[in-house]
């Protein structure tokens, strides 16, 4: 009896190895930082965000029918709806949110004498502006649509679409959207002038890291399509690209470790980002849903609910550095907290939601 249980739960474990695999990400993050932190020790931002990240694009060549990829290429209904969500309604959702926090905080001011402690540090609303503006994530969206049973070849190519807009429209929407009180003088008045060297660099992580490897893998699998085939269900290549997701998890907590930056947040910040992100993402997720559900296929619709409400680090992150250089570093470190945690917790929510999109997909025939 007993030892049926412990093959019960072993099950449990099994089915859910992903989940289990960030959670050890996020201890090692924890205990040593510096190992996986950006700059650290196995230096991440080279071998994380552009060999993982690649690996997972040569997967995808590999893994999607060149075909697909061009049909969707065409659908602009699907374009309009995932770019209108993530650059659109998520922006103007998350500004009436902090103008609803800024009255609620202005009125308990007036009213109480002692609530600095109570209060959410501007840098939390500041980097929640800049998480708001920032395009979809690169690679999640098209390992956790896979795993549903989406079309990963509609994932694929609003990634890329989103990912060529975004250093475009964050910044400056960015800085239109930040609060114009005092207290968010030292964002609207702190943007640098390096944003040239960032669109430099975030092209060129999109170029090697993500367009490089996806025609690699398109071209193998045109020349080779049945041996492809065969290599990709033999070696389970599309269980290699979800493990890629703990090692981006990896990453993204070293970073808010090694900073420090979270302990000086305020508890109220702090359990407000946490459960914050949680309530948006499912409240954007069932928003895509909704909006997708009538006019494309369910197979679209997952790409679209997960597409939709995804943030990305690869791209937050630099920008957030570049457009506030003359910043503080840890006045940095505090606004990039939203970013990281949002992001990374997305990937713990999606992998929860593949199975409900499972069973949708399922019903859907």
């Amino acid at each position: 009896m007993e030892k049926t249980k412990i093959q019960k739960v072993f099950s449990l474990l099994l089915q859910q190895w992903l989940l289990v695999a960030m959670g050890i990400a996020c201890a090692l993050a924890y205990c040593f930082p510096s190992v996986a932190k950006h700059g650290g020790i196995i230096r991440s931002q080279y071998s994380i965000l552009y060999g993982v990240v690649g690996v997972m694009f040569l997967i995808g060549g590999l893994s999607i029918p060149h075909d697909k990829i061009g049909r969707q290429m065409q659908n602009w209904r699907l374009h309009l709806l995932v770019q209108g969500i993530s650059f659109l309604l998520v922006p103007a959702l998350m500004r009436a949110v902090i103008a609803i926090i800024l009255r609620a905080s202005a009125s308990s001011a007036s009213s109480t004498s002692s609530t600095s402690s109570a209060s959410i540090d501007p840098s939390v609303l500041a980097g929640y502006t800049l998480t708001a503006c920032i395009p979809t994530t690169i690679a999640s969206n098209v390992v956790m649509t896979r795993a549903a049973g989406g079309d990963d070849a509609a994932a694929l190519v609003e990634v890329l679409i989103a990912n060529l807009l975004g250093p475009f429209i964050t910044a400056p929407w960015t800085l239109v959207l930040l609060p114009h009180t005092s207290e968010f003088t030292t964002w609207r008045d702190g943007a640098g002038s390096s944003l040239t060297a960032m669109y430099a660099s975030v092209f060129k992580q999109l170029g090697l890291s993500v367009l490089l490897p996806l025609v690699v893998g398109q071209f193998v699998r045109w020349k080779w399509p049945e041996q492809t085939e065969r290599a990709v269900a033999r070696f389970k290549l599309s269980k290699v690209a979800s493990a890629g997701m703990a090692l981006l998890v990896w990453t993204s907590f070293s970073s808010i470790f090694a900073t420090n930056a979270i302990q000086k947040l305020s508890a109220a910040s702090i359990v407000f980002t946490v459960l914050f992100n949680i309530l948006l993402y499912l409240v954007l997720t069932a928003v895509c849903f909704f909006a997708a559900d009538p006019l494309l296929s369910p197979e679209e619709t997952i790409a679209v609910c997960f597409c939709g409400p995804a943030k990305s680090t690869a791209l937050g992150i630099p920008l957030l550095y570049a457009m506030w250089a003359p910043l503080d570093l840890e006045i940095k470190a505090k606004t990039s907290i939203p970013v990281l945690l949002y992001t990374t917790e997305q990937i713990c929510v999606a992998n929860l939601l593949v199975h409900v999109f499972k069973r949708y997909r399922k019903k859907s025939g």
